[in-house]
C-alpha cells in the first residue's frame, strides 16, 4: 500500500484503542468551551499532549464527518408489518433525507434492504440513529455500505 495514499475505515468504538476515544472526548471539550486550553482538556481526559497532538487531525467522530454527504446502509429485516415503516420512521426522525430503498423480495420471512440517506446540516447524530435501527426488534446488521 501508497504510504502516501489516505485511506479511511469506519470502525465501532468498542474496536478503538482507548488512547484515540480520548482524543476525541478531548476535541469535545475544546469544541465545547469545557476546557480552555489543550493541556486543560489532555489533563481531564487523561492522555498525553502528545497523544492529542499525534491523532487529532485523524479522529473524529462518524456524526462530525458525514454532514452533507450521502450514506448507504445495508441491512437484514424480519419480514413483518410495519417495520419497515419504524426504520423509515427512525430516519424521519433523525432529520435524514431518504434519497433511495431498495428492498429484496423476502426469503425465508427476512428481505434485505438497502437504504441512502443524504445527512444535513440538521440532521442528529448517524451513528446514534443507526443504533436504534439496530436495536429495533426485527432489525439485523445494519451496516454502511458506502459514503459519499
Amino acid at each position: 500500500m501508497d504510504s502516501e495514499r489516505s485511506g479511511y475505515y469506519i470502525v465501532k468504538q468498542k474496536a478503538l484503542p482507548e488512547v484515540l476515544l480520548k482524543v476525541v472526548e478531548a476535541k469535545q471539550l475544546l469544541d465545547r468551551e469545557q476546557a480552555l486550553s489543550v493541556a486543560e482538556a489532555t489533563e481531564r481526559v487523561g492522555i498525553s499532549r502528545s497523544s492529542f497532538y499525534k491523532y487529532k487531525d485523524d479522529i473524529f467522530r462518524f456524526h462530525d464527518d458525514t454532514q452533507g454527504t450521502t450514506v448507504t446502509l445495508t441491512f437484514n429485516m424480519d419480514d413483518e408489518p410495519g417495520l419497515l415503516s419504524d426504520v423509515l420512521k427512525t430516519i424521519a426522525e433523525a432529520g435524514a433525507n431518504i434519497l433511495t430503498i431498495h428492498q429484496s423480495i423476502p426469503i425465508g420471512g427476512v428481505a434485505s434492504l438497502t437504504i441512502s440517506i443524504q445527512v444535513l446540516k440538521t440532521t442528529s447524530d448517524v451513528s446514534a440513529m443507526i443504533e436504534r435501527m439496530e436495536g429495533q426488534k426485527g432489525v439485523h446488521h445494519v451496516r454502511i455500505s458506502a459514503k459519499g
